[in-house]
């Protein structure tokens, strides 16, 4: 019984890496479709989706299997707990793909007005922490993991810069404005790729250390999406 349950464990380790490839995969060709004005390969990107979507749904029901059926304690019960939230980031980065790509399909018909240097050296950040985090969820390495973690601050200040340099273009020649959009959303859905690989990691920390390190990493972390208190609250 004990040798059927690695078995499965080591399955669905498997199945995420094999999604994990399928992500990072789909965020390069979404950024090559809006760098090559190539429509039909970012529809192939959106495509792709329900494949991405499909795998979700198998690691969940494969994990939420295992979790009722075997009971699992200390690291194998981290493990299957963390899976479920790797599975469902994972899922998470192939939407930002697919939103990528639609942008890309809008924006084939249009002549750059700018360089896309920014936009593919943030995926290629993006990129390789996923791949990075990825790595140290499988090799239970949380020094990794955390060097993941600490490079998101690269992909926060990227996007700043880009929208800063944007709103200039915008207020220099209103044309711009629907493009410079398009672009903002674009680095936007790249940046949040970032955060996605920075849970990734944390998770590969919890599964090696036991350690829930999420809310004590980096203070100013998720500060942009934080609840404002209730008007009424005192």
């Amino acid at each position: 019984m004990k040798e059927h349950f690695s078995e499965k464990l080591e399955s669905l380790r498997r199945q995420l890496i094999g999604m994990g490839a399928e992500v990072e995969n789909q965020i390069r060709l979404a950024v090559e479709a809006l760098v090559e004005s190539d429509a039909a390969k970012a529809r192939r990107v959106i495509e792709h989706d329900k494949v991405i979507d499909q795998m979700e749904i198998k690691n969940d029901e494969d994990a939420i299997e295992l979790l009722a059926t075997q009971q699992p304690v200390a690291g194998d019960l981290r493990l299957l707990v963390s899976s479920l939230k790797i599975n469902a980031d994972l899922e998470r980065i192939g939407d930002h793909a697919v939103n990528i790509a639609e942008a890309a399909e809008r924006m084939s018909r249009f002549r750059p007005f700018k360089p896309w240097i920014d936009v593919p050296y943030m995926a290629e950040i993006a990129r390789g922490m996923l791949q990075e985090a990825l790595d140290a969820f499988v090799r239970k390495d949380s020094e990794l993991a955390l060097a993941v973690c600490k490079r998101d601050d690269i992909l926060d200040e990227r996007n700043k810069s880009i929208i800063r340099e944007l709103l200039t273009y915008m207020a220099e020649n209103p044309a711009l404005i629907s493009a410079s959009i398009e672009i903002m959303s674009i680095s936007k859905n790249l940046e949040r790729v970032g955060d996605l690989a920075t849970n990734i990691g944390e998770e590969a920390i919890y599964i090696a250390e036991g350690e829930v390190i999420k809310h004590n990493l980096q203070p100013n972390r998720g500060a942009e999406h934080a609840t404002a208190p209730h008007p009424d609250r005192t």
